[in-house]
């Protein structure tokens, strides 16, 4: 009798089960749902990994770049929300093992992930206050129960700035741009500064993006040799004082461009010879090796005249030259430069002349 109703008892909560579980389903399907929930680990972004940021005298921006594939390796078409934390933590009480005390997080708008684009997410804070230590850190969301983990963390210290560099100046080169500025010796608020002060550059191309060119600098003077003559730099400078326990970014100076030019000749042409027939000169030498070498012009000369005339110009690989029309006179003389495909070309010294008799 008892087992009976135990099996009576197990059917009608099995039935139950069933019956639960059916109208689950069709709850959800009538909220809107066409399938199961996807699993959170299916659409959780992966962390942001290039968090950082660029002081100034009115404060810090942080940049990152969208996650764009989930924890499984899946593409991500948006991202909902970012949440950015937060902490301070006075300079003179630091603690290096001590845990760092985040306060709640900010809710930034998120967007649709560029593919292959690397979109970049920015986010501005003012409310700096001297003195202290900052912390930062994100993490981004693809649903409100899809949070990703941890960003890596930046930290920077927070007091007075300093002054923009003034005076700031580019000279260019051929492949090379000379850039040099004054020294900053006051911050925003015209007092004297007493910490070690430092210089970053930062250098755009083709009106994109500032992006700083090597280390700090304790001096005033930077010169940019990776720069393509032709092609137009843009460039600015920031003060930097340096604290034992960080450093803080003043104001950017000025912008200045410069344009690199190639102001360097070939070498000029050996082996000149001249062979004289019964209508003409034909005046030959040996190839000039330059990368960008375009061709070379022909010079003639008659006794007595200080200076040679042009006759010719033939482009590489030719290294011979026919003068057609040569002059009615005893003796004359050739010889040969070499030009490279600069605008305006830049051209070599003579070479050496080589004498030809009627």
């Amino acid at each position: 009798m008892g087992s009976t109703k135990r099996r009576a008892g197990h059917g009608r909560l099995f039935f139950s089960l069933i019956v639960t579980f059916i109208l689950i389903v069709s709850g959800l399907a009538g909220c809107g749902y066409k399938n199961m929930p996807v699993p959170p680990e299916e659409i959780v972004p992966l962390p942001v990994t290039d968090l950082r940021y660029e002081l100034n005298e009115k404060g810090v921006t942080l940049f990152w770049t969208f996650p764009e594939k989930t924890v499984r390796g899946k593409k991500l078409t948006d991202i909902s929300s970012f949440d950015m934390y937060r902490a301070v933590v006075p300079a003179d009480s630091y603690c290096d093992t001590c845990p760092i005390p985040f306060g709640e997080p900010i809710k930034l708008p998120g967007g649709v992930v560029s593919e292959g684009a690397g979109r970049q997410a920015t986010y501005n804070s003012t409310l700096l206050r001297p003195g202290n230590l900052f912390f930062f850190k994100v993490r981004s969301r693809s649903g409100w129960w899809a949070e990703s983990a941890d960003s890596n963390i930046v930290s920077f210290m927070w007091n007075i700035p300093p002054n923009a560099p003034a005076e700031f100046s580019a000279e260019a080169a051929d492949n090379r741009i000379m850039l040099q500025w004054s020294d900053v010796n006051t911050y925003v608020d015209e007092t004297e500064i007493q910490e070690p002060v430092r210089y970053q550059v930062y250098r755009s191309m083709g009106g994109g993006p500032f992006t700083p060119q090597g280390k700090l600098l304790d001096g005033t003077r930077f010169e940019d040799s990776d720069v393509v003559n032709g092609r137009e730099y843009s460039y600015k400078v920031q003060a930097v004082t340096m604290y034992k326990k960080g450093q803080v970014g003043g104001g950017s100076s000025l912008t200045v461009s410069a344009v690199p030019v190639d102001r360097t000749a070939p070498t000029e042409p050996t082996g000149l010879r001249a062979i004289r027939t019964a209508a003409a000169v034909k005046i030959v030498w040996n190839p000039v090796e330059s990368e960008d070498l375009k061709g070379y012009r022909i010079y003639r000369r008659l006794p007595g005249e200080k200076k040679p005339v042009k006759v010719g110009e033939v482009e590489v690989p030719y290294t011979l030259f026919t003068d057609t029309a040569p002059p009615d006179a005893d003796l004359w003389y050739y010889s040969v430069t070499s030009i490279d495909s600069s605008s305006p070309a830049n051209e070599s010294d003579l070479s050496a002349e080589v004498s030809v008799s009627n």
